[in-house]
């Protein structure tokens, strides 16, 4: 863990005046003061990070530590918020089989506790195949009469390359056993064999498959992180192919832009335990993914999109999420566009710890509100 902010103080082996020259001008003066090995009281750290800003432009922050919020977080998501970082976080593959390595590695870790959730939600899940996708379909064992019509499409998150397969169903799994819903989750094709546009190729084919058999009213769209990016973005293709669009959508701390644009990208790195950087793995990932194509086409980064015209939409972040400007930034644009949007901020949380532990209460909490959301707007 990093030390707080503390101070170098350079003793000159030829003039012991210097340690007369007072603590404040010699901070001031130099920059090195934030790598510290005495603490600086606050009156002189106030004083050190006036002068270190007092230009507009770029915020300096000092080097500090930051400890796990206790008031309004559960027990279980404290123990989340203070996880180190994943050991992946940096991962940097050079070829296609060092991607498929890392992502099945990722895979199987959450496969394991497949099995577990199911039976804990009371769920089950059956495999088919839907315009030729392979999907699955998670079916509560309890419906409720006013949810026996409605159905859910699910795009799961994974910066574009990671979630394959069953890896793919936790969030699912928990929307149709908190929420009380029907979903189809979309096992959509990814790199590094299936850049871009196939993810979305997929999640469109199986959209205009539904729509054959079910009214628009009915279904709702929903995804986190990337999957939120693709909510987004099958908005935008719907109404640009003249299809119907869903009645609501909750994209969930959607990568929104995928390009290192907004500000929690510098303010929350390294403080999100999930993402932690965009230079790290995700980074990478986005440029696998688009693979040449502009990081600012709206299907790929749908903040560049027109959001006139978009269903009522639900969206959820933490105050830790590195994708928290993205959740901002599409949650204001959507407002200013005159859509029906809501914002979820949980305190501490961050990159979509809402969904990472079936036990804590927040993670009930999420869903819940999502699935009363959807119930305000689906048609029964």
């Amino acid at each position: 863990m990093r030390q707080p902010h503390r101070v170098l103080l350079s003793i000159s082996l030829l003039s012991i005046s210097l340690l007369s020259i007072s603590l404040a001008a010699a901070l001031a003066a130099s920059s090195t003061a934030a790598h510290a090995q005495v603490a600086a009281s606050y009156d002189d750290l106030a004083r050190i990070e006036a002068a270190a800003n007092a230009d507009n432009g770029k915020r300096v922050a000092p080097l500090k530590s930051i400890g796990n919020p206790t008031t309004d977080v559960s027990p279980e998501m404290q123990a989340m918020i203070g996880t180190p970082y994943p050991p992946h976080f940096n991962a940097d593959p050079k070829t296609p089989a060092e991607w498929k390595e890392l992502i099945d590695r990722r895979a199987k870790l959450l496969i394991a506790g497949i099995l577990a959730m199911k039976a804990k939600l009371g769920v089950k899940v059956e495999e088919t195949k839907i315009a030729g996708v392979h999907c699955y379909i998670v079916t509560p064992n309890k419906i409720a009469l006013e949810n026996r019509r409605r159905l859910l499409i699910h795009v799961h998150g994974g910066g574009y390359v990671f979630g394959p397969g069953e890896a793919a169903l936790p969030e699912a799994i928990m929307m149709a056993g908190f929420g009380g819903y029907k979903v189809i989750s979309v096992d959509y094709r990814m790199p590094p064999d299936f850049p871009y546009p196939a993810a979305m190729d997929d999640a469109m084919a199986v959209w205009k498959e539904v729509l054959k058999s079910h009214e628009r009213h009915r279904l709702a769209i929903f995804g986190t992180s990337t999957g939120g990016a693709m909510t987004l973005a099958m908005v935008l293709r719907a109404r640009d192919e003249k299809l119907p669009l869903p009645a609501a959508i909750a994209p969930g701390t959607p990568w929104s832009d995928i390009d290192k644009i907004g500000d929690s990208y510098a303010s929350n790195e390294w403080v999100d335990n999930v993402l932690v950087t965009w230079d790290g793995w995700l980074g990478r990932a986005a440029r696998l993914y688009a693979n040449g194509t502009s990081l600012k086409n709206p299907y790929i980064s749908p903040i560049y999109g027109d959001f006139k015209g978009f269903p009522p939409t639900i969206l959820t972040s933490g105050t830790r999420d590195l994708f928290l400007s993205n959740t901002v930034r599409t949650h204001r644009k959507l407002r200013r566009a005159g859509v029906i949007a809501d914002l979820n901020v949980y305190e501490g949380q961050s990159h979509a710890q809402y969904q990472m532990n079936v036990d804590a209460p927040e993670t009930k909490e999420a869903f819940t509100d999502i699935a009363k959301f959807f119930d305000r707007y689906l048609k029964q």
